[in-house]
C-alpha cells in the first residue's frame, strides 16, 4: 500500500538539532521506503500568521531551510519539497473548511490557546494565527496525506483536521482522506535546549544549528548546562537534568562508555570539561558530513531554489486535482 505523507517546517530560522532528531532523520528514513510518497512543505504562509509585519524574516529563511533539508539527505528525486504559498489551492480549501468549523471549536484547541498565551497576543491575536489549524487541515488534505508525522503537542491540530475531513465527507461526498498521526516513540520527546530549558527553540537562542561551524558547536557545548552543584571535579554530580548526558543519550553510539561516564560522574572525580569534550566529538561525527553537504549546496543557491520551484509545480498539480474534486462534491465546479 502506498502511503502519502505530509510534513514540514516554518521558515523562521535555520533548523537545529531539535528538528533533526524530532523529524528530519525520520523523514530521510521514510524517503528510503519505496511505498512512501513524501511531501515536505516549507510553511511560509503559516509563518506569516505571526510575522505579517516582518515578511523579510520569512522570505530570507526559505533558502536556509531548503539547505538544511538537502544537507540531512532529503532527495528531490524521491521527495517533493515545496513552498506553501506557491500552492494557491491550499488557501481556497482553507476557506471552504472554515465554514465547517465554529469559532467555539477553534477556541477550544489547546495548542492554539497555549501559543496565543506564549506569544502574549492578548486581544490582538491575528485572525490568520487563530485559524491556522484549519489551514493545516487544508495542507494535509490537498495532497490526500494518510500519514502525518507530528509531535505530541500537535495532536490537537491533527484531531482538528480529522474532524474537518469527517465533516466534509459527511456533508458532501467521501472525497477527503482521513489522516493518521505518526508520533515519536515513547520517551523521545523534544530535545531540550543547551540551557536546560525544556524546549530547543529559535526564539530562546538555546539551540545548536545544523549550519553551525565546528567552532560554534564547541563553544555552545562548553557553555551547556550541567549540574550547578558540581563545583569541583571530586564532587559527586547529578546526571538527571544534565544536558551533556541528555545529549549523549540521544547522539552517542558507545552506550557502555556513556554508562560508565554516568557512574563515574555520580560518584565524583569526573569533570564537566572532560564530558563536554567527549560530547563535542560525538556531535561532530554527526554534524560534519551534514555541514559539508550544506556548504556544497550553498555554493549554488539558484539550483536550490529551482528544486523548490519544480517541487512546488509538482505539488500544485496534485492540489489542483484535489480542489477540483472538492468543488465537484460541493456542487460548485460550475464549468466542468
Amino acid at each position: 500500500m502506498l502511503n502519502t505523507i505530509l510534513t514540514g517546517d516554518r521558515p523562521t530560522g535555520k533548523l537545529h538539532l531539535g528538528h533533526y532528531v524530532g523529524s528530519l532523520k525520520t523523514r530521510v528514513e521514510m524517503q528510503a521506503n519505496p511505498t512512501n510518497n513524501l511531501y515536505v512543505m516549507i510553511a511560509d504562509v503559516q509563518a506569516l500568521t505571526d510575522n505579517a509585519k516582518n515578511p523579510e524574516k520569512v522570505a530570507s529563511n526559505i533558502l536556509e531551510v531548503a539547505l538544511d533539508y538537502l544537507a540531512v539527505g532529503l532527495d528531490p528525486t524521491k521527495t517533493t519539497m515545496f513552498i506553501q504559498s506557491q500552492i494557491p489551492q491550499i488557501a481556497e480549501l482553507t476557506m471552504f473548511y472554515m465554514n465547517l468549523v465554529s469559532v467555539a471549536r477553534v477556541r477550544r484547541n489547546p495548542t492554539v490557546k497555549s501559543e496565543i498565551e506564549q506569544k502574549k497576543f492578548g486581544e490582538g491575536v491575528p485572525t490568520g494565527f487563530f485559524v491556522y489549524p484549519i489551514s493545516q487541515a487544508a495542507d494535509i488534505t490537498a495532497f490526500k496525506a494518510n500519514l502525518v508525522p507530528v509531535g505530541e503537542d500537535q495532536k490537537p491540530m491533527l484531531e482538528q483536521a480529522q474532524e474537518i475531513v469527517h465533516s466534509f465527507n459527511a456533508t458532501y461526498d467521501d472525497v477527503l482522506v482521513h489522516p493518521k498521526g505518526v508520533f515519536p516513540p515513547k520517551g523521545m520527546g523534544r530535545l531540550p535546549g543547551i540551557d536546560g530549558n525544556g524546549k530547543m527553540s529559535k526564539s530562546l537562542g538555546n539551540g545548536i544549528y545544523l549550519a553551525d561551524s565546528a567552532d560554534i558547536v564547541q563553544k555552545k557545548v562548553m557553555s551547556m548546562y550541567t549540574d550547578p552543584n558540581h563545583i569541583h571535579v571530586a564532587d559527586p554530580g547529578q546526571v538527571e537534568g544534565n544536558m551533556v548526558f541528555t545529549y549523549l543519550d540521544v547522539f552517542g553510539t558507545e552506550k557502555e562508555k556513556i554508562q560508565e561516564l554516568k557512574e563515574h560522574y555520580r560518584r565524583g572525580g569526573l569533570g564537566d570539561v572532560k564530558i563536554k569534550r567527549y560530547l563535542i566529538d560525538v556531535l561532530e561525527a554527526e554534524l560534519a558530513p551534514i555541514r559539508a553537504r550544506r556548504e556544497e549546496f550553498a555554493k549554488n543557491p539558484d539550483h536550490v531554489m529551482d528544486i523548490l520551484r519544480q517541487g512546488s509545480l509538482a505539488a500544485e498539480k496534485v492540489a489542483a486535482e484535489t480542489l477540483s474534486e472538492v468543488k465537484s462534491a460541493m456542487g460548485i465546479n460550475y464549468f466542468n
